[in-house]
């Protein structure tokens, strides 16, 4: 009965640690997507429109996650810049109920390279 009880006590945290896995990867595939659409966009000469925070939403959002943090600011310069994007997904986890965490994406836009 005991031996059991601690099959059936490991079993549960072997999936709940799966669920985690699980969705930290897809958090972060979130993060990564949302950072490469929001790079270009701070870069206005080449010719974007809206606000890189919102393309970053909205592929966070395409990917299942939530947009809680953007260091995206709009930038005229020909210089390389760096985003950063936080996003937060919500996972089921058995007998825990909705968990949720965070991934952090970069992408590095050097708007020079246009010019190749």
């Amino acid at each position: 009965m005991a031996a059991a009880a601690v099959t059936l006590v490991l079993s549960l945290a072997i999936v709940a640690v799966g669920q985690y896995l699980v969705a930290y990867a897809q958090a972060q595939a979130a993060a990564d997507a949302a950072a490469l659409a929001a790079a270009p966009v701070t870069f206005r000469p080449f010719g974007a429109t809206g606000s890189a925070r919102r393309e970053a939403a909205i592929f966070a959002s395409a990917n299942g996650s939530e947009l809680i943090g953007c260091s995206c600011p709009p930038d005229p310069s020909w210089e390389p810049r760096t985003v950063v994007i936080t996003v937060r997904r919500s996972f089921p986890v058995v007998l825990f109920g909705d968990q949720s965490v965070e991934a952090v994406g970069r992408a590095e836009f050097i708007p020079a390279r246009l010019l190749d």
